[in-house]
């Protein structure tokens, strides 16, 4: 059995790397793969700040990049150039990142700053309001994260900057003074 004809023949047919309007089925599954693992290595480049902050800096790398790299799967773009600009969004991200740990006033306007709620059991309703959070969101969230706190048992109340509503419940053992 002829080996190397048998390896040529299974690439021959594939279109990988240029852009095309009609893939076949072969040529979206591996070009699927080689943009599958192509992505494994920029997120591990992003590193894991990517996953995990959630901040509107990290989104942004999530869907830009989740947007130019369907393309080279579905034949869109040529993959080369799509992954390149993948390979640049990724990098672009991890330079700002650095960038952000050095100067934390480019990290508030990039990421944002929390913004303090609920203060000692009382609403602050600029922060509120700033934060594009109404009463029932407040409310909502004191549910689930203060296991259904009233207002008069928070201590604290902060909208991260990825978003989430974190709650600082006054302790049961409190000192009473």
């Amino acid at each position: 059995m002829d080996f190397p004809a048998l390896y040529a023949g299974i690439w021959d047919g594939l279109d990988l790397l240029g852009k095309s309007d009609e893939l076949d089925a072969s040529s979206m599954v591996v070009r699927a793969l080689l943009v599958f693992l192509a992505t494994l290595l920029f997120l591990r480049t992003a590193g894991r700040r990517s996953f995990g902050q959630g901040s509107a800096f990290d989104l942004c790398l999530m869907v830009l990049l989740g947007a130019i790299l369907s393309r080279a799967v579905v034949g869109a773009s040529a993959m080369l150039p799509t992954l390149c600009a993948g390979a640049t969004i990724v990098l672009l991200h991890r330079l700002l990142a650095m960038l952000l740990i050095r100067w934390p006033g480019l990290d508030d306007l990039l990421s944002g700053r929390e913004r303090i709620l609920i203060r000692d059991g009382k609403e602050q309703p600029r922060e509120m309001h700033a934060g594009l959070i109404s009463r029932h969101d407040l409310k909502t969230a004191l549910r689930k994260t203060g296991n259904g706190a009233d207002l008069d048992q928070v201590v604290l109340a902060v909208l991260e900057r990825n978003g989430e509503i974190s709650v600082v419940r006054q302790s049961r053992h409190a000192d009473p003074q």
